[in-house]
Order: C-alpha cells, then structure tokens, then sequence
C-alpha cells in the first residue's frame, strides 16, 4: 500500500464505488477487510469487518458517510500523536 497507493488492485485491494476501497488482510486464520478512501495523499480507514463473501451495501454506505465527514473537517477526524 505504501508504494502502489490507489493503484494497488486485486487480490490485495479493490475499488468498491464512489472511492470507497477495500483492503484485504490475514492475520493468523481470521481474513479482514478494511474499507478507506484517499484524501489528497493518505489514505483514510474508515472501518474494518471480518471478511465475508459479499461486503454488505450498509457497510460501504456507512464508509462514504465516513469520508463526507471527514472530507467536511479533516483536523476534527485526524489524531495527532501528543509529544513525549
């Protein structure tokens, strides 16, 4: 993901709809789906699922109300690490 970005594709990743992206990962036994957008050159996790055969609509629904809001204020959805 660090090097491709958005041009990262199948079997890896996929473009969902309305920028909206899946990222697929395995961890021991368990296959996750993450859902992100790009905004300007980071890309943004909206949530994670276990994976399942189909990602329901609701979950890239609630991923595009995700990246409105953010897209909205992004300072206000952005953690900045405190200083030691």
């Amino acid at each position: 993901m660090a090097e491709l970005g958005h041009e990262l594709r199948r079997p890896e990743a996929d473009l969902l709809r309305h920028g909206i992206y899946e990222l697929r990962v395995r961890l021991q036994r368990v296959n996750y789906q993450m859902l992100y957008f790009f905004h300007e050159n980071i890309a943004v996790v909206a949530h994670g699922l276990v994976k399942e055969d189909r990602i329901p609509p609701r979950q890239i629904d609630r991923a595009l109300r995700r990246k409105r809001q953010y897209e909205a204020d992004p300072e206000l959805h952005t953690h900045k690490a405190s200083p030691p």
